[in-house]
């Protein structure tokens, strides 16, 4: 929940920085790629940090089991 807030809190932070990106005069879709790369960033880092404690169980719990096949 800790971590959900503080992604929370950092998107007004990252939609200021696109916005003078984006009403800068631009070459290409150069906007575009970074609003991309933020967003695929945001997603991932979000998506990871709430998946990370069950995808450490199922490793650890795989792991366990395989040490009794020796």
């Amino acid at each position: 929940m800790k971590t959900k807030i503080q992604l929370m809190s950092l998107i007004p932070l990252i939609k200021s920085s696109l916005n003078k990106v984006i009403t800068r005069k631009s070459r290409g879709d150069v906007p575009g790629w970074v609003l991309v790369v933020l967003m695929t960033t945001a997603l991932v880092t979000g998506i990871w940090s709430i998946a990370a404690p069950k995808l450490t169980t199922i490793l650890r719990n795989s792991l366990d089991a395989m040490g009794g096949i020796r």
